[in-house]
């Protein structure tokens, strides 16, 4: 089917303005399809040729001005309008469309728990043609009527207030202006929890199966909602603009969440039923914070084309943490995004398919492309710049100039040149100069300090290996004179980079502080002795990798537990992960540091952030075979440090930390065998069912298990997520017909919804398991290439994300992927996927080879 292009969007805005839809949904039609019927009254600006775009299942009918016309003129996704005379028109669209298993369109799920059916729309980028006929670009907004069929115990939520009108029939208010990819619908036997606030019906729905769950968390997000939506009204000018705010937590939702104006939908895995740490709270917290940003910047003010996601995607990133922090009981998300977000963007940064934040409009030629930009850089480096952008122009300018970006733009569109020009206007400084070198470019900058003492004073010398301007705090830290294993902090101060001029600290020695110009170098002269560790960028203010110097690092690797700040600490550990994956620290080194300084962490989202990253990448990949054993051993006593470090219940999400990965690092079935039998581990937690399915994945890998075992817990828990820890168990199976049939199922099966296929992979591919999946690896360019073809970009994201074969770690299998990617076409989604997989296959067989 043909994607959009801009030059397509361009011409088409040109010649017509779109005002209303009206649309009736029928959702009683049965298990495969749904029928859907759309008014669309537009009005053409001149004579021409255009087209409205529809996936239908069975085109029934279009009618134009009353005008029949033949619904076999549909070409691929179009059906071309053409002879449009000046004036209004209304175009009438008939249609049956298919339920998706995939996340798209029109989502049907079925829960296993108790046999209820559940629908709801995603309608991104441009799915929005799976569920009604529409001029399906960002820059045509409109007003939108739904009118809505569903079973007779079914609710039905929209975009706006809905009301049953009996008999299955739900009205849903019209929208104002916006755009066909915020329309959204969610039908099924929802669980409610409804309250009011600020004048607005707020409610909160999910599954009935997980009803319990979420009245156990509904006052939490209620008061997060709350506090997030007031303090927006603190920093914008202009009121939330729609007439309820709905969250509805649904099944087998592909991203985190989606911005839909008055109806958010997120993953209901964020409804939880086992235990979580509260740094996982804080993520929920801070998704919602996230998309409620969207209600401004996104659906108020929306993109004019798919170049400017990241305004959508770098503004609500940076406000949710932001907000997070001033508004509710989460005051360090600062903290978590910088061990469990910032490395996101550096790794996509440094890798082939890495774009500016804002790419050139050439770049996204159409909406193929643009769906490619949804990554570390639009979200994770958007927002870091935003952050370093406030760190330089200040909170206050920065809000005055968003504030004059809404009230220009309000329920229309706007490019960056827009946005550019709405901040320059709050500020004397040259705000169109710091977007050509933060928005325009790519790469990561080095900043590196060259620290040296002299007679009386210190002078720090600041190696930027890279183009942007940066202003960031150097935290200089002395030993404790009390506890050796601490730092103290002697002082904390900025700097601008690139400084040409020399800054002297005033001393009782020293005059008023000028200096004289040195045009090669940046250089701070600051009284007392040299520290014992310099950070750069303490605060995370902005976003460069950190070096260290030689006696920093030496510090840092023995005393890394004993600085201060939390933040500051999560910096230091993101300079160690950096130079893992650069070659120059020793893989074996950062678990060393690991082992000995994560069991005085007091931070749970760096202790989460490091044994993520010790585990996923440095035990699994960048250790070979024969150095894997001692890793996992390393990760294992660690984790068993930190277990009883937790005896007295003082730390639940630590210890619960702690028992996940020693879960997944055990290499003997014994212990943790005992702790499935006995029903919980020695002095807890009890095993809910997410602790249970992990370690029946761990037996499964270490051939402790079998299908019977898996089947009864299965019968033990036959919900949604159970179903999918059944898959991931028996991908895992380390037997020949286990694999055949899990690969089948992932490649063979089109019936297999998108968690279900997704958990399959996570199972399939396992380090211990390299001589029985070997011959897998060549299959799976060619499979994945296919089941691509056949089920779109969702599943082709799922087969290149999850699918890949991560363990496969040597030269032939990246010449493999390499001829492959050289060789045959396939479609944007999975290429992109494939490049970035194998650039990190590169660079992991380079850290094994340094």
């Amino acid at each position: 089917m043909s994607v959009l292009t801009r030059d397509e969007a361009q011409t088409r805005a040109q010649l017509i303005d779109v005002h209303r839809y009206t649309i009736d949904l029928d959702l009683t039609r049965g298990e495969e399809t749904f029928d859907s019927r759309t008014v669309i009254h537009f009005t053409a600006h001149t004579a021409g040729d255009t087209f409205v775009e529809i996936k239908p299942a069975t085109l029934r009918t279009v009618t134009l001005d009353g005008q029949p016309l033949a619904p076999g003129t549909l070409d691929g996704n179009r059906v071309p309008l053409t002879g449009l005379t000046p004036g209004d028109h209304e175009l009438r669209v008939d249609a049956a469309m298919r339920y998706s298993r995939t996340g798209e369109g029109m989502h049907r799920f079925t829960d296993p728990t108790d046999g209820e059916t559940y629908v709801y729309t995603q309608l991104f980028m441009d799915d929005v043609q799976r569920v009604f006929a529409a001029f399906d670009q960002p820059d045509l907004k409109a007003v939108f009527a739904l009118t809505v069929t569903a079973p007779g115990n079914w609710t039905v939520l929209g975009n706006g207030i809905a009301e049953h009108q009996g008999a299955g029939r739900w009205t849903v208010a019209p929208t104002p202006p916006i755009s066909t990819y915020l329309v959204a619908v969610a039908a099924g036997p929802w669980h409610s929890v409804r309250t009011h606030h600020a004048g607005l019906p707020f409610g909160l729905h999910c599954r009935r199966s997980l009803a319990p769950y979420l009245s156990a968390d509904a006052e939490e997000i209620l008061d997060i909602t709350r506090a997030c939506y007031d303090r927006y009204h603190e920093k914008f000018e202009e009121p939330y603009p729609f007439d309820s705010y709905d969250q509805a937590f649904v099944p087998e939702f592909n991203a985190g969440a989606m911005e839909n104006p008055g109806l958010v939908t997120f993953r209901d895995e964020f409804v939880y039923r086992s235990a979580v740490t509260d740094t996982e709270r804080q993520t929920r917290a801070m998704v919602i914070a996230h998309e409620m940003a969207h209600m401004w910047f996104g659906d108020l003010v929306t993109l004019q084309w798919w170049d400017d996601i990241w305004l959508n995607e770098s503004f609500a990133e940076y406000m949710g943490y932001q907000t997070l922090t001033e508004a509710t009981r989460f005051t360090d998300t600062w903290t978590d995004f910088a061990v469990a977000r910032k490395g996101w963007g550096y790794d996509a940064d440094q890798r082939p398919s890495t774009h500016p934040v804002a790419p050139d409009p050439d770049a996204v030629p159409d909406t193929a492309s643009a769906l490619l930009n949804f990554d570390g850089i639009s979200y994770a480096k958007g927002a870091s710049a935003l952050r370093q952008l406030v760190a330089w122009l200040g909170e206050k300018d920065f809000l005055t100039g968003i504030n004059t970006h809404f009230a220009r733009h309000k329920f229309a569109n706007a490019t960056l040149a827009d946005f550019i020009d709405n901040l320059a206007s709050a500020t004397d400084r040259d705000v169109h100069a710091w977007a050509g070198a933060w928005l325009r470019t790519t790469g990561v900058d080095t900043l590196t300090p060259q620290p040296a003492e002299a007679e009386g004073h210190w002078h720090l010398t600041v190696g930027r290996n890279g183009s942007r301007p940066h202003r960031i705090a150097v935290g200089v830290y002395d030993h404790d004179l009390v506890d050796s294993r601490s730092l103290v902090l002697r002082e904390r101060f900025e700097i601008d980079l690139p400084q040409a001029q020399v800054r002297t600290q005033p001393d009782s020695d020293s005059d008023s502080g000028s200096g004289s110009e040195s045009e090669s170098e940046s250089v701070t002269v600051r009284a007392g002795r040299r520290p014992a560790l310099v950070v750069l960028n303490d605060g995370d203010l902005t976003y460069a990798k950190i070096r260290l110097d030689k006696e920093s690092e030496e510090r840092a690797l023995r005393t890394l537990s004993g600085i201060p700040d939390p933040l500051t600490r999560a910096v230091v550990w993101n300079c160690l992960r950096d130079m893992v994956r650069d070659g120059e620290l020793e893989p074996v080194a950062y678990l060393e540091t690991a082992r000995a300084h994560l069991p005085d962490e007091t931070d749970l989202a760096i202790v989460q952030g490091v044994l993520a990253f010790a585990a996923t990448h440095i035990t699994d990949r960048y250790l070979s075979p024969a150095e894997r054993p001692t890793g996992l051993a390393t990760l294992t006593s660690l984790c068993r440090d930190l277990i009883r470090r937790t005896e007295d219940g003082s730390s639940p999400g630590l210890r619960l930390t702690a028992v996940r990965h020693f879960i997944d690092a055990a290499t003997q079935p014994d212990g943790i065998q005992d702790w499935l039998h006995s029903g919980g581990v020695p002095g807890g937690p009890e095993l809910d069912p997410a602790l249970r399915w992990r370690i029946l994945r761990r037996l499964a890998v270490l051939g402790a298990t079998d299908e019977t075992a898996i089947a009864a817990e299965l019968g033990r828990d036959p919900s949604a997520t159970g179903q999918e820890g059944a898959a991931r168990c028996r991908a895992a199976l380390p037997a020949p017909e286990a694999k055949a049939a899990a690969w089948s199922r992932m490649f063979e099966d089109d019936t297999l919804s998108n968690y279900l296929f997704t958990a399959t992979a996570q199972g399939f591919w396992q380090p211990e398991q390299a001589t029985l999946v070997r011959d897998y690896v060549p299959r799976y360019y060619r499979d994945a290439k296919a089941v691509a073809d056949r089920r779109g970009p969702a599943i082709a994201e799922a087969a290149g994300r999850h699918a890949f074969p991560h363990f496969a770690v040597d030269t032939d299998s990246l010449r493999l992927g390499e001829d492959f990617l050289r060789d045959t076409e396939m479609i944007p989604a999975l290429r992109r996927k494939l490049v970035d997989q194998l650039d990190d296959l590169r660079r992991a067989i380079a850290v094994r080879e340094s």
